[in-house]
């Protein structure tokens, strides 16, 4: 993991108790100047300011070793021993530096908040200086459905969100929501076919009612008698699927860069171009093909890459039965008038996919709907604009009752 560079700071008699040693509090303030002098040297104190967050100490573990006194020199050294998507936790040695003698170590763990005070994954840019994510214990359960055995993340407690990927992603473009919406329960499974998921063998074992009975099975091996459902693209065509067969089931809808439209026949013959590409040449060119349309123009070149993961996790088998699932989707138009739970529909401004104005017509048609623009995003806001969309869900599901 990475260290920040050592910091040597001199103990003044201000910062000592009655009896002359350095009190245990004025040393939390050494370590925080400290951390402050690090940043100044290292990446730059901006490095926080311009990604509009901001570390927040959640929890310090302080081991005292030996005593400090009045003009003692102490050398700080400061490493990074945890790295999660909200959090991080930062190792202090403290030595003396006329002795090298040990005389503090403290683990110190931060979460990362936005400007309101809510956590949020720590931005791109600061995850690549603090290092690689630490594997986590995070595992996820296996639900069995019929042939194929599904993948599915369950984390926290709380009113239960389901939340759907689209094409050709997996359950990890949510990672920024899994990560950050602490308050809810978070369901999040890879489709069949995708990420951890198996396939089916069938070719006919692909359809958007075929995924959304999936998820049913997952909530009932769950115990989740009702969720709200959150989806992207795909995903967003598998919730309105959900709307007309399992209504009782869905307290709540999110639609993220959706659209209610079935394939028009071009679009139709080229998913068919695309699905001969795949079985050909496997997922690489499909991305290729699909990316320019995908994100927006300032995009970090990193999510290009997380797409690019993504698909690879898929089966040949699973991205062929999507194809052909998206192809053959009915028109969900007239859902839309169907769905009479609190919704909220969210677009990225340069979505060219699902583009905003569509968004708004479709959000106009569904009974009191919300309807929200996520800036600078293209059809894959929750990646692109992580700390935007998250706090337009958290507000979402907060106003719930």
């Amino acid at each position: 993991m990475s260290s920040f560079p050592p910091v040597e700071l001199t103990v003044y008699p201000a910062e000592c108790d009655a009896f002359g040693h350095l009190n245990q509090a004025a040393l939390l303030a050494l370590l925080e100047r400290a951390r402050w002098d690090a940043l100044a040297r290292g990446p730059g104190m901006d490095l926080f300011d311009r990604n509009g967050v901001w570390p927040a100490a959640r929890k310090a573990v302080i081991e005292y070793k030996a005593g400090v006194y009045p003009r003692d020199v102490l050398r700080i050294e400061m490493t990074v021993t945890h790295r999660g998507s909200t959090s991080m936790t930062l190792r202090h040695v403290v030595r003396r530096v006329s002795d090298d003698i040990v005389v503090a170590e403290a683990e110190i763990v931060f979460v990362c908040i936005d400007r309101l005070g809510r956590p949020t994954p720590l931005p791109e840019e600061i995850a690549r200086f603090l290092g690689p994510r630490t594997l986590g214990s995070h595992q996820p359960v296996r639900v069995t459905v019929g042939e194929v055995d599904l993948a599915v993340e369950v984390r926290g407690d709380g009113v239960p969100v389901l939340f759907v990927h689209g094409f050709p992603f997996d359950r990890t473009m949510w990672r920024h929501q899994l990560a950050a919406l602490t308050r809810w329960k978070r369901i999040v499974p890879d489709l069949r076919g995708a990420g951890a998921s198996t396939p089916a063998a069938a070719q006919d074992g692909y359809s958007i009612a075929r995924y959304a009975d999936d998820l049913v099975a997952i909530l009932d091996a769950l115990g989740v008698r009702e969720a709200v459902v959150c989806g992207l693209s795909l995903g967003g065509y598998v919730v309105f699927e959900l709307v007309r067969r399992h209504a009782d089931r869905v307290k709540a809808v999110l639609l993220v860069d959706t659209k209610p439209d079935a394939d028009a026949p071009d679009a139709k013959r080229e998913r068919d171009k695309l699905a001969a590409l795949v079985e050909r040449e496997g997922p690489d060119p499909l991305v290729s093909r699909l990316l320019p349309t995908l994100l927006g123009q300032h995009t970090q070149p990193e999510v290009a890459e997380q797409v690019r993961e993504m698909a690879r996790r898929w089966s040949v088998p699973g991205l062929v039965g999507a194809l052909r699932a998206l192809r053959d989707r009915p028109d969900s138009t007239a859902t839309l008038r169907q769905i009479r739970v609190p919704a909220l529909v969210l677009v990225g401004s340069e979505d060219q996919i699902a583009p905003p104005a569509g968004a708004q017509e479709m959000a106009a048609r569904i009974p009191n709907a919300q309807f929200q623009v996520v800036p600078a995003a293209g059809h894959l806001a929750p990646l692109e604009q992580p700390l935007v969309t998250t706090r337009l869900i958290a507000d979402f599901l907060s106003s719930l009752k």
